[in-house]
């Protein structure tokens, strides 16, 4: 069983008994059942979770059920904070549209088109918020009939009417520079830091100086739990070894604070905006760190291993997107092609 994050209504009630002794008796909600035990424990967690799911029965037979079943699955559990929180933003939309939707009708030939023109609704405000809403009905349409809690998913295959991507938006030389030149200085490490690693937003504002020895910087990514080990190249090392300390986060405000994601994302988008760069975003550093990496001769195997893609994703990012036909590559290819062509006599 796994334990239990939040004890949500959980009722304490302090008591002080004839000898003085303060103690604490723990009930599931008001008027609950008693609990044994402490939170924490195991038997404490069982009979919460017993007496939770007594007083709130799910809707059997309907959609909402599965939403329900999902958000306390492992699945969902296993998902980084911020993939959780975007989920429960579509869940919250899926439920006021179709939480009555009987599963006995998922079956039904037409149901397809039903939240396809539900998904185009949304679309027609916002087609990345259209996608996002169908991509998490798949899911947890999928997740359902894995279990065999439903026997077909109509969203399966394609729903998505968005395909535009950023993976053509990289930072060019003269906006690393110009962002340089116009930055506070507390925002300079974190531009280093991004495209000599190549790693996300998130994982780059938890990271903390333990995770770096001197030489290396170890961490295991939020969104895929992948786990990196980043040699630190010269430029980034310059900068990192002069504030160096034994613990606490490596990237703070300027107050020496951590940051938060969106305190971050603010004052990174006003700083861009007061150095003139307003087509690419701190996002589009992890895709810059490919293209250099490439551009300078790495194969996709290395430049997997140092930012954490999959192969597959890598070959898909140089293939189609993020080298757009540089010409750095092609003045690349053909040095290599002079240095084993003889020249004509």
């Amino acid at each position: 069983m796994r334990a239990v994050k939040n004890y949500k209504g959980l009722n304490r009630v302090k008591k002080t008994l004839a000898n003085g002794e303060i103690v604490f008796y723990y009930y599931a909600f008001k008027g609950g059942p008693a609990l044994p035990g402490k939170p924490g424990e195991a038997e404490f967690d069982r009979a919460y979770n017993e007496a939770v799911l007594a007083k709130v029965k799910p809707r059997a037979g309907t959609l909402q059920t599965l939403l329900d079943g999902y958000q306390r699955s492992s699945d969902f559990d296993d998902k980084a904070a911020r993939t959780q929180s975007d989920y429960v933003k579509q869940i919250k939309r899926i439920e006021a549209d179709f939480s009555s939707f009987p599963l006995a009708a998922l079956s039904d030939r037409r149901t397809r088109a039903i939240f396809i023109d539900k998904r185009d609704e949304h679309a027609r405000k916002s087609r990345r918020q259209g996608d996002y809403w169908w991509q998490v009905l798949a899911l947890i349409l999928a997740w359902a009939k894995d279990r065999g809690e439903i026997d077909v998913n109509p969203c399966e295959k394609g729903g998505r009417t968005y395909r535009a991507t950023r993976n053509e938006f990289v930072w060019s030389d003269q906006q690393e520079a110009a962002f340089l030149a116009s930055a506070p200085s507390h925002l300079h490490l974190p531009l280093i830091l991004a495209l000599w690693t190549g790693q996300r937003q998130g994982d780059l504002l938890k990271l903390t100086w333990m995770q770096y020895d001197g030489e290396f910087i170890r961490l295991r990514q939020g969104k895929t739990k992948v786990q990196v080990i980043i040699p630190v190249g010269a430029p980034l090392k310059a900068m990192l070894d002069p504030l160096r300390q034994k613990t606490g986060n490596v990237l703070l405000t300027s107050d020496g604070n951590p940051w938060s994601p969106d305190g971050f994302r603010t004052v990174w988008g006003r700083a861009c905006r007061a150095a003139g760069i307003s087509d690419v975003t701190f996002n589009d550093l992890r895709g810059t760190a490919v293209t250099r990496l490439a551009i300078s001769g790495c194969t996709e195997a290395e430049i997997a291993t140092l930012t954490g893609h999959t192969l597959r994703d890598v070959r898909s990012i140089l293939d189609s997107n993020y080298l757009n036909r540089d010409v750095a590559m092609a003045m690349t290819a053909i040095r290599k092609l002079e240095g084993r062509t003889k020249t004509p006599n």
